[in-house]
């Protein structure tokens, strides 16, 4: 068989290149929010800070308790999201200074980037909407905590078995999740999704001076099922809520992956780039050798 000369090996690597680029993107199934998708709302406004939800969470998921000594006494006091804690009260202060309690936890987004990078499926989506974990699969690589754009899953690195931690909304319990169940103030809600928002927007109508006209997780990054209400005094952002697109951000990253696959052109540009590499190495032993011959 005749040598690939150097010339024609690196307009078959242009060639290869141009047709990644310009390959049409494999179409990519829409996944979108459902009304009876099972979510949760948050009305920042009403939550007073009591931390039931963090309790009842631990106890109902059975996790460690996160033990600080605070003025003499010893308490359950997360300050984050962390490999024994799934749902965290935190404190948020707005642009004038003004202050609210925000909860955090799994936003379960309709698709989810956690999902999408999870080479083994051990994140995935189960009937009503809730992203779920199964620990039994998970191969340890925490692509997902790069992934989701909300900072939520996390890794236990103080154990010699560890595995990601996230909020499943308390999946396989009777009575829905526990944070739902015990908040004093109605700050937290467990629903369907489209009874949430139908809720949300009843708020925001009854008072609208009280709330940033938004309901966050309708839309943004291709929608959640835990959506949020803020107030005027601390928007969206500074309750740590990104800003978002409407287009979920797997179906960006998915669709260029597909393309840049599609008739095996990403495996053609990386053989080709390695046949141009040999060519040229064999071109400088051939170059040394003549020198050597010369001398």
């Amino acid at each position: 068989m005749a040598e690939i000369g150097r010339r024609q090996a690196l307009r078959i690597a242009a060639a290869a290149g141009a047709a990644a680029v310009a390959a049409p993107a494999a179409a990519r199934e829409a996944k979108r929010p459902s009304a009876d998708d099972e979510g949760l709302l948050v009305d920042v406004t009403r939550c007073v800070g009591c931390r039931a939800c963090q309790t009842a969470c631990k106890e109902a998921n059975q996790l460690p308790p996160n033990r600080a000594e605070v003025e003499g006494g010893i308490y359950d006091a997360p300050l984050d999201l962390d490999g024994s804690t799934k749902n965290v009260i935190q404190l948020a202060r707005g642009p004038g200074g003004e202050t609210a309690f925000v909860k955090r936890q799994c936003m379960h987004c309709a698709d989810p980037a956690c999902v999408s990078v999870c080479m083994a499926g051990a994140l995935h989506k189960i009937a009503g909407g809730v992203v779920a974990y199964d620990k039994g699969v998970c191969v340890g690589c925490r692509y997902c905590q790069v992934a989701c754009p909300f900072d939520v899953p996390k890794f236990q690195w103080h154990t010699a078995v560890p595995v990601i931690v996230k909020c499943e909304l308390c999946r396989g319990r009777e009575k829905g999740p526990a944070c739902a169940e015990v908040c004093p103030r109605g700050a937290v809600v467990h629903g369907k999704r489209g009874a949430l928002l139908a809720e949300a927007r009843r708020r925001l109508a009854a008072e609208p001076a009280r709330y940033v006209p938004k309901v966050y997780g309708e839309s943004d990054g291709g929608g959640t099922n835990v959506l949020y209400l803020a107030s005027q005094g601390v928007p969206f952002d500074a309750l740590g809520l990104p800003k978002l697109p409407e287009r979920p951000l797997p179906e960006l990253s998915e669709s260029i992956q597909h393309g840049i696959y599609r008739y095996g052109l990403a495996p053609i540009a990386l053989w080709t780039a390695v046949a141009v590499v040999q060519l040229r190495n064999r071109k400088k032993d051939v170059d040394a050798s003549d020198g050597r011959e010369e001398g």
